[in-house]
């Protein structure tokens, strides 16, 4: 029975994600960049570089991107005659929004960042501000290997 925890553990490591982020303030053309993870679990880390201050912390996820539903049907003619139920099967609805994320980083000096993202087929955006209230639009896009 040792080899199912070995078995699951290594099917959810099969499913980490790595995303390189490109973060750009509303208020100027800069580019600055980011590294975000996906554990498979619905939470990972977020590093992100602007102007030689480092925030990280955790994201987690606030909707899924897909959801599993149970569909059953049967079989009948009313009144107690013939009847037939109990079919059924398990199928998995994709969220045409994508999956919904908040994540909170903090800096080394104390400042802090909160960021609401959205992913789904991969790709992925959003929004994060600044305790000075200043924005920030972010990309996500898988990180290239190699």
């Amino acid at each position: 029975m040792k080899i199912l925890p070995l078995a699951a553990a290594l099917l959810l490591a099969g499913c980490a994600t790595t995303y390189e982020m490109n973060v750009m303030p509303r208020d100027s053309g800069r580019m600055y960049s980011g590294i975000a993870t996906d554990t498979g679990t619905g939470e990972g880390r977020v590093t992100i570089d602007i102007e030689g201050k480092t925030y990280s912390g955790q994201w987690v996820a606030l909707n899924p991107d897909r959801a599993n539903a149970w569909i059953t049907g049967g079989f009948g003619f009313g009144r107690r005659g013939f009847g037939f139920g109990g079919f059924g099967t398990s199928v998995l609805i994709d969220n045409p929004y994508g999956q919904e994320s908040k994540a909170l980083l903090t800096a080394g000096d104390g400042s802090g960042m909160r960021c609401d993202l959205r992913t789904g087929q991969g790709f992925g955006g959003g929004l994060c501000r600044d305790d000075r209230g200043r924005e920030y639009d972010v990309q996500l896009r898988p990180a290239k290997r190699g």
